[in-house]
Parts: structure tokens; C-alpha cells; sequence
């Protein structure tokens, strides 16, 4: 085994096709199979299944290729330190839930970069399911996981059957968010059913463990509530609550000056009484970095301020 046995396998795995890794590498696809059924003899293991409908990751090669995808990672970056003469750069790749709380606390750590050296800084914004898979992957090293308590003990297995480390960030439930100009804004406290006669604003991609998506809209959306509008980006949704005095949406705590910003404000809702978890996931044996360690804490200062307001 070496590094290009290493890299054919990472080629095969992401095509989903020899004839097509092969032209990706240059390379004949009779070449091809026959290094990867070498690789294969010499680990004593199966890494792919091939079918009529194409070729698929065992278990072992599923395995194999967090391995693989490490190693060539590595060498990339040994190569790079070298290459460019020993130069630190600033690296940090993490998956969050659309959060405003956590988006400030980006931002803050977003300034304490140092101009003085290259960074390279990947924050993602999407559901559990994905965060889970990216840093399952090692596409990103950190990840922060958004559950209902309902789905903890899911979420506890999930994070055991995946090797991952896991930690409460926050806890909390979900506020209502509307314009300043809804009529909703100058109640003190809102019913459900008073909702009925408003659109909703809610993420497109929800995930619930388990559940098929008839009762993932059970467990997530508003009961009262016929009129929607899905969006995946946290701006859009500040825009239509902004613009849209009939519009509102259930979020986590908002902080104060994202309220000011888009003219929000952010109600109780007696009935609303599920309660939901923040948790910070990354693999076992990963250690994370001081720049890690700084974002992590960067969202602990946020949810420590978060908590100091609403008190």
C-alpha cells in the first residue's frame, strides 16, 4: 500500500465509478481495478461493492477512506509547510445550526485573526443530519448539534455508534420573532391559535431522527399554521420578518442587536414548550486547536451574555 493506492481509492469512492476515477486520473480502467484489488489483497479486507448499479463503500472501505482522506490530508499540508517556508496559517472548518447567537459569535472571533499570518476559515450553516455526516467525514473538524430534548437519547447512541466527543453548549427554547409592526408585537404574551391568520417562516431542511417528514412537520412546525414560506439562509429570514409585518418564525434567542438591526422583536409563547440543546461534536483523538478553542469560547461569551440580558 502507498500513497497513490491511497489516492485511486479516494477517486473510486468519490465517482462512484471506475471507468470514471480512471479518467479522472489519466489512466486505464484495467490499471485501475487492478491496484484497487491489489489494495484490497494487501489490507485482507473488501472496500467496495460493485453492482449493476455502480460501485459502493463496505463498511471496512467506509472505514479505510477516513483513514485515506487523513493521511493525503496530511501529506498536503506537510508539503505546504515546507513548501512556503514553515508559514503558520489560521485554519478552522466547523458546521453550526442557523443561529444568530452563534453567528455573532463568529463575528467575534472573526476579529481576533491575526493579519499577520494566511487563514483559512470554513463555517457552515445547516441541519444536525449534515453536520454529523461532515465531521463523521472529517470534512470539517467541529461541529455544533441542535436537538429537541425529546431526541437526546438518539442523539447521545448516534454520537457513540460515530466516535464522536460531544458537549452542552446552551440549552433553551424557541422565542417568536416578528416585525415591530405586527400586530403580534404589542402582546405580552402570544397563543398559538392566535397565529393561524400568519405566514410562518421556517428553514427547508429540517431533520428529525427517525421520523418520515409527515411527522417531522408534526414535531417541528406550528400546529395552527397553513401558510409558509421555507427559506435556507439566515438573511432571507431576517428580510421577510423585516418587510413582512405578517410574517413570524421560531427561533433560538436573538441577540440584541440583530433585533435593533432588522427592527424584530422577540415574544414569549406560554405554549411553547419544547426545549431544545446546543452540543458541541468533533471526533475522538481530535484535539482541537487554539483556534478552535477560541471560536468555542467565543460562543460561550455569546450564550454567558445571551443569559446575563434575559435575566
Amino acid at each position: 500500500m502507498n500513497l497513490v493506492h491511497l489516492k485511486y481509492a479516494v477517486e473510486v469512492a468519490k465517482t462512484q465509478s471506475i471507468s470514471k476515477a480512471a479518467e479522472n486520473l489519466y489512466m486505464g480502467q484495467p490499471n485501475l481495478s487492478r491496484a484497487i484489488k491489489e489494495l484490497e489483497d494487501s489490507l485482507g479486507v473488501t472496500l467496495f461493492s460493485r453492482t449493476s448499479k455502480g460501485i459502493s463503500l463496505t463498511p471496512d472501505g467506509e472505514e479505510f477512506l477516513q483513514y485515506a482522506k487523513r493521511i493525503l490530508r496530511q501529506v498536503d499540508e506537510v508539503e505546504e509547510i515546507y513548501r512556503n517556508g514553515k508559514i503558520y496559517k489560521q485554519k478552522l472548518s466547523v458546521c453550526v445550526p442557523r443561529s444568530s447567537y452563534i453567528s455573532a459569535a463568529f463575528a467575534e472571533f472573526a476579529k481576533s485573526l491575526s493579519m499577520e499570518s494566511p487563514a483559512e476559515i470554513f463555517y457552515k450553516e445547516t441541519n444536525s443530519s449534515r453536520t454529523v455526516s461532515n465531521i463523521v467525514r472529517e470534512e470539517y473538524n467541529l461541529g455544533i448539534v441542535r436537538f429537541q430534548t425529546a431526541f437526546e437519547r438518539y442523539y447521545e447512541n448516534l454520537f457513540e455508534e460515530k466516535n464522536l466527543e460531544h458537549e452542552q453548549l446552551t440549552e433553551f427554547s424557541y422565542v417568536l420573532l416578528v416585525s415591530k409592526d405586527s400586530p403580534l408585537a404589542k402582546k405580552r404574551n402570544v397563543q398559538l391559535k392566535e397565529l393561524a391568520d400568519y405566514i410562518e417562516i421556517t428553514h427547508g431542511d429540517p431533520y428529525v431522527p427517525s421520523l418520515p417528514m409527515i411527522d417531522v412537520k408534526k414535531a417541528e412546525l406550528s400546529e395552527f399554521v397553513d401558510k409558509r414560506i421555507f427559506v435556507f439562509e439566515r438573511g432571507s429570514q431576517f428580510e421577510l420578518l423585516e418587510k413582512l409585518p405578517v410574517a413570524f418564525m421560531w427561533v433560538s434567542p436573538v441577540p440584541n442587536e440583530i433585533l435593533e438591526k432588522y427592527h424584530l422583536t422577540a415574544l414569549s409563547c406560554s405554549a411553547s414548550a419544547k426545549v431544545y440543546k446546543d452540543v458541541l461534536i468533533y471526533r475522538k483523538g481530535y484535539r482541537p486547536t487554539e483556534l478552535d478553542r477560541r471560536f468555542i469560547s467565543a460562543v460561550s461569551n455569546i450564550e454567558l451574555q445571551k443569559r446575563e440580558t434575559n435575566a
